[in-house]
């Protein structure tokens, strides 16, 4: 399987430029738009799997997979198919019927290790071939313009001493993930409301029905801007290194010891060869030093992770046994 690749890499404020270690192990990713020597290529169309419906996070992922895809690789043609349904469950259930065969990818993010620990799923990701991690996602907590709230040990005391409300989308998203982890550190519980969307989160916050939420940055960016929304906390190891977001504080600054994130990237079915799945790591590491990624990463606010091989199921290992810490006692 070789060792993989890992890289880490925050956007730099203002020029769009990478900053970062570029660390590689295993094999190494050939450059340019060729298969990178002898070896399996794909031989008919290959399918970028979305297990979500168009417009959302991992349809913008798929996309832009598929789009870096064809663009490294001049013999591949990728199209994307949405197959939503079951928070996700449709999707991965689709690949896993796949086995064996490596023209179908899959756009995966928390969701395909989170289902099978809160639901009923003929799948776990180790029935995938896990192929490149190729960003990350965090989240910051938010509070409105007018929120008496100054910080995050702020919200954490007045949870302590009465009814703090949060914002959340769904069992197994973020940031029902964040504001757990959050609760298990300090030992205050909130009280969850819960929707459909970021969106319908991001409108309850501005009209005063909850007091807090976690959000992608690309959710509330204009929100912040605008100077409606305030950011206390980013639940990352590190700050954003781009413009104001810089000036956020992690969790781990303000006093709680909170840091996760979600990761992007690919899965292929379980069962393909050696050979086929470092096809695909190489092309994939190849698609990140390319400008169109620089852009995807950017334009999303997102946190450049390259992980492939045993880098990546490593940290899926890790992941899923936070997760179960986490999530594990939701009824199944």
């Amino acid at each position: 399987m070789g060792g993989g690749m890992t890289r880490r890499e925050f956007l730099v404020a203002g020029g769009g430029a990478l900053a970062g270690a570029l660390v590689f192990g295993g094999c190494a990713g050939g450059g340019g738009s060729g298969g990178g020597g002898s070896g399996w290529e794909p031989s008919r169309n290959v399918v970028m799997i979305v297990p979500f419906e168009p417009g959302g996070g991992s349809d913008i992922l798929g996309r832009a997979m598929a789009a870096g895809l064809e663009e490294v690789r001049e013999e591949v043609n990728v199209s994307v198919e949405n197959r939503a349904g079951g928070s996700g469950a449709v999707g991965y259930s689709y690949l896993l019927e796949q086995r064996g065969d490596p023209h179908f990818l899959l756009a995966s993010e928390t969701a395909g290790v989170a289902l099978p620990i809160t639901t009923e799923t003929p799948f776990r990701w180790t029935d995938f071939t896990p192929v490149a991690q190729i960003a990350e996602d965090a989240t910051l907590l938010i509070v409105r313009r007018g929120s008496d709230y100054r910080s995050l040990q702020d919200v954490v005391d007045a949870a302590r001493e009465g009814r703090v409300t949060v914002g959340v989308a769904g069992a197994t998203g973020l940031d029902t993930i964040v504001t757990s982890l959050v609760e298990e550190q300090t030992g205050v519980e909130f009280e969850r409301v819960v929707f459909e969307s970021g969106g319908e989160i991001v409108a309850a916050l501005l009209g005063g029905d909850i007091d807090i939420a976690s959000l992608n940055p690309s959710e509330v960016i204009g929100q912040l801007e605008a100077g409606k929304m305030r950011a206390l906390a980013v639940f990352a190891d590190e700050r954003y290194e781009r413009g104001m977001l810089a000036e956020i504080p992690t969790a781990r600054e303000e006093g709680v010891d909170v840091s996760f994130t979600q990761y992007r990237g690919a899965f292929a079915a379980g069962g393909i060869t050696p050979e086929q799945r470092q096809y695909w790591e190489r092309a994939f590491v190849d698609w990140t030093k390319r400008q169109s990624y620089r852009k995807y990463i950017r334009d999303n606010y997102l946190i450049s992770v390259v992980r492939t091989g045993e880098e990546f199921e490593g940290y899926l290992r890790d992941y899923e046994k936070t997760l179960e810490k986490v999530l594990g006692g939701q009824s199944r």
